[in-house]
């Protein structure tokens, strides 16, 4: 159990939610866990199986508290809100700066501030860890460029401007991502990304590591009563969770990355663990994707503190943290989306 930004989350699974005067009672197997006022609660977001009263469920609607029912993976399930009042006023502002794009690249730059400082911050860490194995010099070139990219997307108030910045350092990041894998470089390799079909064994892992993490983000971004089909980066597209695909930027070389990155340098994989097709993609073996899916949960339980709150969550919250931070900012509580700057 987890409150963070006047939302609950409720981490464990089978725990039975009822109402108790104005307060929130947390049962499990005949045990009372947590009781909690209510009155100072926006949402109730819970993982797992989880039955509530029909009495907290009715207090909830009257008074606009979203109940919020993802799986344990972070799947989304349902929204159950009250009466149209807030929810609406959101999505009314998120279609309205979508339809615009000097306000779409507003936002939009934040999110690429995110994900570049995250890589530099990836390279950094690198330069600081393995200076014998790597070519400091090209890191620290690169960590230079990355830097005077980051300056100019901050200024950046146009998207395709945008997009260009977002591909250079694109471009500087992936010259030297092959270089971050340390062990099995017979079997792991990366010369450039490739998707649909992935056509190694990098870039396999890597493909279903964002397909993860867009999913996560997707529930989170639908928790908080956003349409996570409608983004400011990514624009329309049929099919495409352009939203949650924006959201992620900033979270795919800390969080997708440095997953993939270390499940080969701990020999967590190896090079039996895929399959080779006809048409040249790479795809993980049944038993080995099943393994990939349970390190990927157990990734998710591990602690951090998120940089802008300054409080500890795990890992599989920080979507849900960022999509709480991007409604807040759409609904005027702040002046400016803060992006996840991990350090």
């Amino acid at each position: 159990m987890k409150k963070l930004l006047n939302t609950l989350y409720v981490t464990q699974p089978n725990v039975y939610l009822s109402l108790d005067g104005d307060n929130i009672v947390l049962n499990k197997e005949q045990e009372k866990l947590a009781r909690l006022p209510l009155h100072n609660l926006e949402s109730v977001v819970a993982f797992g199986y989880t039955g509530v009263s029909p009495a907290l469920m009715g207090y909830c609607a009257e008074r606009n508290i979203s109940l919020v029912f993802l799986t344990m993976n972070g799947r989304f399930l349902a929204r159950v809100i009250g009466e149209s009042k807030g929810n609406v006023v959101l999505r009314k502002k998120q279609y309205h700066i979508s339809e615009d794009e000097v306000l779409s690249a507003k936002i939009a730059r934040n999110f690429l501030v995110g994900k570049i400082y995250n890589q530099k911050w990836i390279i950094e860490r690198m330069t600081r860890d393995y200076p014998l194995r790597i070519d400091m010099a090209q890191f620290k070139a690169v960590s230079q460029q990355l830097s005077s990219i980051l300056l100019d997307v901050r200024a950046c108030e146009d998207l395709e401007r945008l997009r260009g910045l977002e591909g250079q350092a694109a471009v500087s990041y992936n010259k030297i991502f092959d270089q971050m894998i340390l062990q099995q470089k017979d079997a792991f390799y990366f010369h450039t990304r490739s998707r649909r079909p992935p056509l190694d064994n990098v870039n396999a892992m890597l493909s279903l590591a964002y397909t993860l993490l867009a999913h996560d983000v997707a529930s989170a971004l639908e928790g908080v009563g956003l349409d996570a089909y409608v983004g400011f980066l990514h624009r329309d597209r049929p099919g495409r969770a352009s939203l949650a695909l924006d959201v992620m930027e900033e979270l795919r070389g800390v969080y997708a990355d440095k997953f993939v990155l270390s499940l080969i340098n701990k020999k967590m994989v190896t090079k039996g663990d895929f399959l080779n097709k006809e048409n040249g993609a790479v795809l993980l073996k049944d038993e080995a994707r099943r393994s990939f899916l349970a390190a990927w949960q157990n990734k998710k339980q591990e602690k951090i503190t998120h940089p802008y709150l300054g409080e500890k969550i795990s890992w599989g919250l920080v979507p849900h943290v960022q999509a709480l931070l991007l409604a807040r900012y759409l609904r005027g509580d702040l002046d400016e989306y803060p992006p996840f700057l991990w350090k």
